[in-house]
């Protein structure tokens, strides 16, 4: 399974992206910040509230440099089904990848192999394919795209920021951290 500051592996799927079938290589996203988001079921209950809070702040989350890969277990065409019927999932820019096998699932720590199909994960990789930041949790939860957003946000200003961090609920902007002799004694 992937671990935070690791380079996640290569892989190579087939997804469903602008009325299209094509084949989704990890490296073409060499340079960019990349969120995956992992979800059980299309034609699901929670997942098409998901996907649309995702493709309503895709733009935001290209501003951020950042882009966004959804990933479930079922096929390209079942993603083409889909968007077909639902006006949720027609809102979305960003490549749908099928792993039907749950390999990639597999590789990210989030298939259930009882029901064959994934947990809700979401993935925040750097620029140079190391993973920053993950949440997994049950399938009764629902995400926010604004609060995976703001940890892209947050990720990025690190990054670009040598010696400075991140307090909670920080938002661009806002304060940050210098963490280092200014702490000493304030413990």
């Amino acid at each position: 399974m992937v671990k935070i500051g690791h380079k996640i592996p290569e892989f190579e799927l087939s997804a469903y992206h602008n009325n299209d079938i094509k084949k989704i290589k990890i490296s073409e996203y060499k340079g960019k910040w990349l969120v995956l988001l992992f979800y059980p079921a299309d034609f699901t209950f929670i997942c098409p509230t998901e996907l649309e809070d995702a493709a309503n702040h895709y733009e935001e989350f290209q501003k951020a440099g950042a882009e966004v890969l959804s990933v479930s277990t079922d096929t390209v065409y079942a993603h083409k089904a889909w968007r077909d019927v639902s006006p949720a999932i027609k809102k979305i820019k960003f490549p749908m990848i099928a792993d039907p096998t749950g390999n990639l699932c597999r590789e990210f720590g989030t298939y259930m192999d009882e029901a064959g199909l994934s947990l809700r994960g979401s993935f925040i990789i750097d620029p140079d394919g190391v993973l920053k930041a993950y949440e997994i949790h049950d399938n009764s939860i629902g995400r926010s795209a604004k609060e995976i957003l703001r940890k892209v946000q947050a990720a990025k200003f690190v990054r670009e920021n040598k010696g400075e961090v991140c307090p909670a609920s920080w938002e661009p902007g806002k304060k940050t951290l210098k963490p280092g002799l200014d702490l000493v004694g304030k413990i």
